[in-house]
């Protein structure tokens, strides 16, 4: 008796834990990895790799944190360290970061860092190097994913090299090794939509040309479909929001037609809750591995651009008859949410 007492006390805390967002004040593109009971969290610093470890990302705020990596002063991969993640692959870390030399916004690349260490908070980051296709063309926002024995590299890309050029569109690859291309990029996704394409609708950094963009890649698996969610629009905008790719399990993943493009964008802005800029997503699970979180970031203001104001957020996404995710509206700031499943 005394032993059922005190498994419903324990389940009656569980239900009652709660959470709000934001998690962090601060912390664009954010991260998350669920490995052996702790969650790995990274997000853009701009000027190093900082790594978060928790038992649940709620508790982000009081996480262990630690600097894994730091550029060197110069060189293709000193400057902007944008869009960071780390993955557990052939039982070594790796993450995977957008940067640059700081001469020019066009030499933007993927880098691969590699760590053997059972910890990635311990042990050696090592440098494998630039992450491209034979094109090596402008790049950023570099994922991999696993499906069916075979790995994957999606990113947003620019078709050529130009210090004008005006799409950014998503791409993918296979991969030989997690640091190594083995196929050319095939394109699957380019911002043709009005809402992919929204680019002028704040004074917060905007360009003074158009540009159109697709980026922030993340895989999703769920029943026989599988699922490429991006970012749209300029990150600089309020309407920056999330879209939508789907494909067949069974189907070819590197042939464009396997994709199709949602006309409407599955998750975007709300004035009503005042959450402005919801876009550059990931997804983790649960802790009982039941439940899949949407993690994005976002402002709590309009016209707040892609700056340090921007803060992750997490909310639970759920899945209709058809198989497809759900996300909802972005829940507002102080609203209380349950933590996500445990054990």
């Amino acid at each position: 008796m005394k032993k059922l007492l005190f498994f419903c006390l324990i389940s009656l805390y569980a239900q009652a834990q709660t959470f709000t967002n934001p998690l962090l004040p601060s912390g664009a593109d954010p991260w998350a990895l669920y490995h052996k009971g702790y969650y790995y969290y990274m997000h853009t610093t701009g000027r190093s790799l900082k790594l978060w470890k928790t038992k649940t990302l709620p508790e982000l705020k009081t996480a262990e944190g630690k600097v894994i990596w730091t550029p060197p002063a110069t060189g293709p991969y000193s400057k902007d360290i944008w869009a960071p993640e780390i993955h557990f692959l052939d039982g070594k870390w790796y993450v995977y970061f957008t940067a640059n030399d700081g001469t020019s916004g066009d030499n933007r690349r993927l880098y691969v860092l590699e760590n053997s260490a059972s910890d990635p908070l311990q042990g050696e980051w090592v440098m494998k190097g630039k992450l491209s296709d034979a094109s090596d063309q402008w790049a950023i926002d570099g994922s991999v994913f696993e499906h069916k024995g075979k790995r994957y590299l999606i990113w947003s890309g620019w078709d050529h090299v130009s210090k004008t050029d005006e799409v950014q569109n998503i791409y993918m690859a296979a991969l030989e090794n997690p640091w190594t291309v083995s196929s050319e990029r095939v394109l699957i996704s380019t911002p043709t939509f009005d809402w992919e394409r929204y680019w002028d609708n704040t004074t917060a950094g905007k360009p003074g040309r158009p540009v159109y963009v697709n980026e922030g890649p993340q895989f999703l698996r769920h029943g026989s479909k599988i699922f490429i969610v991006y970012s749209a629009s300029g990150c600089w905008t309020n309407t920056y929001a999330l879209g939508l790719l789907t494909a067949p399990s069974e189907a070819d993943l590197l042939d464009p037609k396997s994709w199709k493009k949602s006309e409407k964008p599955v998750f975007q802005q709300s004035l009503e809750k005042h959450v402005y800029g919801t876009g550059h997503n990931s997804f983790f699970k649960s802790p009982n591995g039941k439940e899949d979180w949407l993690l994005y970031h976002a402002n709590s203001d309009s016209d707040q651009g892609c700056g340090g104001k921007r803060s992750p957020r997490a909310q639970k996404i759920t899945w209709n008859r058809a198989g497809m995710p759900v996300f909802g509206e972005p829940v507002a700031e102080g609203v209380p949410l349950p933590y996500p499943a445990g054990k």
